[in-house]
């Protein structure tokens, strides 16, 4: 039976990204696509709580996207642009809002998250999305990330997930 060996190449403090560059962890690019890899992990907490396969589904393709997102990240500038996260999908997000909204309105007031297990993970998702998109822009500032969709993507993504927990806390 193989076992999957770890490298312990990281044990230095400093990672791969997919072009082979040895980086360190604690870089903005790591610590943006790293901190992807956790809103996926919430989605995927939020996914396990909820019995609405339409939540599922919006859920699992939001997932699909942080990973391709994740790989345009862990790649050098040069190399990134050919990866673009694309405009379809922010316009895929964008038509997820308004037809939610048209079945949940949203509250004209601040909200508490934690009415219910699935909808208190989205919008513990959606706080790391936000996180990402402050990463992101550090990167961008850096000169390290050239990428309007990225940003559009991130910024929508975090509309969304905000729409999705109250759709979750009504129906989730």
């Amino acid at each position: 039976m193989d076992v999957f060996k770890f490298s312990q190449k990281g044990d230095q403090g400093e990672t791969s990204l997919l072009t082979g560059e040895r980086v360190s962890k604690a870089g903005l690019r790591p610590e943006t696509y790293g901190t992807l890899d956790e809103a996926s992990s919430a989605l995927g907490l939020a996914r396990a709580l909820t019995r609405n396969e339409r939540i599922v589904e919006m859920i699992v393709a939001v997932q699909e996207d942080l990973l391709a997102l994740g790989a345009q990240l862990s790649c050098d500038r040069s190399r990134a642009a050919g990866r673009s996260i694309g405009e379809e999908r922010t316009q895929r997000l964008e038509r997820w809002i308004e037809s939610l909204q048209q079945e949940v309105p949203l509250p004209r007031r601040f909200i508490l998250p934690g009415v219910n297990a699935p909808g208190a993970a989205i919008d513990l998702a959606r706080t790391i999305v936000r996180r990402a998109e402050r990463r992101a822009v550090g990167l961008k500032e850096a000169g390290e990330l050239d990428c309007p969709e990225v940003h559009a993507y991130l910024n929508r993504l975090a509309d969304f997930l905000f729409t999705l927990a109250r759709y979750a806390e009504q129906r989730g």
